[in-house]
This record gives C-alpha cells, sequence and structure tokens, in this order.
C-alpha cells in the first residue's frame, strides 16, 4: 500500500444509489446489475471508468453514521440530460488519500489505512464522499483486480 496525498478537482457523477448499513452488502451487487447496462448510454461521459461512491454524514465523533447511500456511478461533464431513475451529484474539490487497492478483500485495505495510516498522518477523515475509481485494470471477482480508492482528508 503506497498512499499518495492528491488534490481532487469537484467532479460529476450520474447514476444510481441505494440506501444501505455495512451488513446490507447485497445490496451492492444489485445496484450495480441495474446500473451497468444503462451506463454507457449517458451522455456526457467523461471516460469509461466506473465510479464507486459512499455518501454519508459524520457523527459527532467523526465517525460515519451506520446509514449511508452506496452509488454506482459515471463521471460526466456536466450534469444534465440525466434519466428519470438517475440522480447527478458533484464529489466536491478537496483533499484526498489515493491508494491503489489490488485484489478482492477492499475492506482490508480500508482498514489498514483507517487503523495505520490515519493515527499516524496528521489527517481526519473528511465529510464528503468517498469513492473507488474502477478503470481498466478492474477486473470484478478477481484476485488481480485494482482500483483506486479516493478517501477524504483534512489536517488536524
Amino acid at each position: 500500500m503506497t498512499p499518495e496525498i492528491i488534490h481532487s478537482l469537484k467532479k460529476h457523477v450520474v447514476g444510481m444509489y441505494v440506501p444501505m448499513q455495512r451488513y446490507e452488502t447485497h445490496k451492492i451487487k444489485t445496484l450495480w446489475q441495474q446500473f451497468a447496462p444503462r451506463k454507457h448510454k449517458l451522455a456526457n461521459l467523461v471516460n469509461n471508468t466506473s465510479i464507486a461512491m459512499q455518501t454519508f454524514s459524520l457523527n459527532e465523533k467523526g465517525q460515519p453514521e451506520s446509514t449511508f447511500n452506496m452509488w454506482a456511478c459515471v463521471e460526466v461533464s456536466e450534469l444534465s440530460n440525466i434519466p428519470n431513475d438517475m440522480e447527478g451529484f458533484t464529489i466536491p474539490e478537496g483533499k484526498y488519500l489515493k491508494v491503489l487497492h489490488k485484489g478482492m478483500d477492499a475492506s482490508a485495505t480500508y482498514h489498514k489505512i483507517i487503523s495505520e495510516w490515519l493515527p499516524n498522518s496528521g489527517y481526519a477523515i473528511d465529510d464528503r464522499p468517498h469513492f473507488q475509481v474502477m478503470g481498466e485494470k478492474y477486473k470484478n471477482g478477481s484476485p488481480d483486480s485494482e482500483e483506486d480508492f479516493y478517501i477524504p482528508i483534512k489536517s488536524i
């Protein structure tokens, strides 16, 4: 794991989301099954990559609330011509920790970031969406799969 701190410009995305809790991971597969066949028909696509995004609120301790929205989406150049059964969202500009994740155990990579990297970094999780970019090297269900994690951070 080689973390990189980057500044990401705002991104417009269009997709579908489902409210869920951590233990409801079965909802993710259904969400992607609904979205994936339709994503290439969207107007204003920036590229062919898919984005999995989580939007949630932080509680008074700075921890994510138990219910959050899981998104299946793609980046677009502008929020126009959005199909009726989809939503648009703007990921705010800001500082992110970018980590290349390899394999199938995304929760282990995320746990390592939160428990090992974050406490010694001088940063805290910011109240902006977390997202994963699944590009050409993403292979769903394969140990050779690669995707980039983007975790919003702020200086403490």
